[in-house]
């Protein structure tokens, strides 16, 4: 082993350069040209703190789309259980879910107005999707109103659909995490003007008046299609079609669809184009043992629209009057008693006693079919038989009964042989003038009243 070699001290030592240590490398200083770019130093930011506001949002709309999937399961299950096996448990369940998703819904959808950070791909289907089934199903109930429950399985069947496609694409795959919409699916932007301008346009003047276009075209198509053409909507106003009917020996019968309230002029010129030499068959339920408690009437109806009750306005030829309806003791008691409950609103007017007693009110089994058998069955074949008298005596009967009445009507004469020959429109309400003529009704009203 070579000794170390001796390092000179004194006055030689200074032209040397210091002693190199293993611990310390040497220090190579490279040159860097002025023109070189030099990276920038990477620095680590800190984690940003979330928002209270978007998680409080994404809540939202996770408690939205689970009450969204947890309406369209319980309506699906309710509708399912009424349907295959007649049995009604879920309704009650079915409907506090409803009422509950539809607050969160309503809540939604306005603050998409608001703030842009709620993703509109996942939640316009959520929020629009029950108010846009309720309209769609409407053309459905007209023509296939015995289909209703079907028609119902199948909207809450698309809704358990559309449920599941929005939680994929929520969350990514079926697998359920909560929140269902993360924060990371927000949007930036908390608020913007042009989203608000914009979502206020839409609804005002897009989508109000097309829901009002609509559900005035469905129920116009509903009342054409409940009376089988004798009453109509048209622009100008509510119509009804006087339809003739003859038969080869001659006879005739003239079908008058009527209203309870309507323009003064229609029943005045109704009135005048009856034929002298014929004979009126009258509807008006009697009441000989006084079994109503408040005499039917629609004043408080007609004053309140501005137009007239036709028990006054109308007045036919008293010589060629028959009456031609049945009496009240003939309906079933659970008919009586809804009409003399209906009848109590109708005079006192819907007050909290009014509603109390109608929510208290409870229908027997099977009382709609009874009820539309007292008030449209039965009467109807009274009429019809009445018709059957009557026709040795005149060429022409005349029958001035509601428009409700009117498709039965017509079947039976039809059975008997007539044919319709004619038909002839007149405006029972005018649209335009409503709103004028409820007016002037109140300040005749007023004027009246004692000082």
């Amino acid at each position: 082993m070579s000794p170390e070699p001796e390092i000179p001290s004194g006055p030689q030592a200074g032209n040397l350069p210091p002693r190199l240590t293993a611990s310390q490398p040497p220090m190579v200083a490279a040159e860097i040209p002025s023109d070189a770019a030099v990276p920038p130093l990477l620095s680590v930011r800190p984690e940003a703190k979330p928002s209270p506001l978007r998680q409080l949002l994404a809540i939202l709309l996770s408690l939205g789309l689970a009450l969204f999937l947890a309406d369209a399961v319980v309506s699906l299950l309710d509708d399912s259980l009424i349907l295959f096996l007649n049995v009604r448990v879920l309704t009650v369940l079915r409907g506090i879910v409803f009422l509950l998703f539809m607050l969160t819904g309503v809540v939604i959808y306005g603050l998409m107005g608001v703030t842009p950070m709620i993703p509109k791909r996942l939640f316009l289907p959520v929020t629009l999707f029950t108010p846009l089934a309720g309209l769609l199903i409407f053309p459905f109930v007209i023509y296939f109103f015995g289909r209703t429950q079907q028609i119902g399985w199948v909207m809450s069947f698309c809704q358990v659909i559309l449920g599941l496609g929005i939680l994929y694409l929520a969350q990514g795959r079926f697998k359920i995490n909560w929140p269902l919409v993360a924060e990371k699916q927000l949007g930036t932007r908390g608020f913007s003007w042009l989203n608000l301008s914009l979502f206020l346009l839409l609804n005002v003047f897009v989508l109000v008046p097309v829901v009002a276009v609509y559900l005035a075209v469905c129920v116009s198509l509903a009342v054409e299609h409940s009376s089988e053409g004798f009453l109509a909507l048209r622009p100008r106003g509510l119509t009804v079609q006087v339809r003739t009917y003859a038969r080869s020996d001659g006879k005739k019968i003239q079908l008058f669809p009527m209203a309870h309230v309507g323009d003064r002029d229609f029943y005045r010129k109704l009135s005048q184009s009856f034929p002298t030499n014929a004979i009126i068959l009258m509807e008006g339920v009697t009441d000989q043992r006084n079994l109503l408690t408040n005499k039917i009437s629609y004043q408080r109806m007609a004053t309140s629209l501005g137009l007239s009750e036709q028990q006054k306005e109308f007045k036919p030829n008293r010589d060629q009057v028959v009456r031609a309806d049945v009496d009240i003791e003939e309906f079933a008691t659970n008919t009586i008693d809804f009409l003399n409950l209906v009848m109590l609103i109708h005079a006192k007017g819907l007050s909290a006693e009014t509603v109390m007693m109608l929510a208290q009110y409870s229908p027997p089994p099977a009382f709609e079919e009874r009820l539309f058998d007292d008030l449209l069955t039965k009467r109807n074949r009274r009429l019809l038989e009445e018709v059957e008298t009557r026709l040795p005596e005149t060429e022409t009967i005349i029958v001035p009964w509601g428009a409700a009445h009117m498709p039965g009507i017509a079947r039976g004469i039809q059975k008997s042989g007539f044919r319709l020959t004619e038909t002839r429109e007149y405006v029972v309400i005018r649209f335009g003038s409503v709103g004028h003529r409820s007016k002037s009704a109140r300040k005749e009203s007023d004027n009246q009243k004692p000082e």
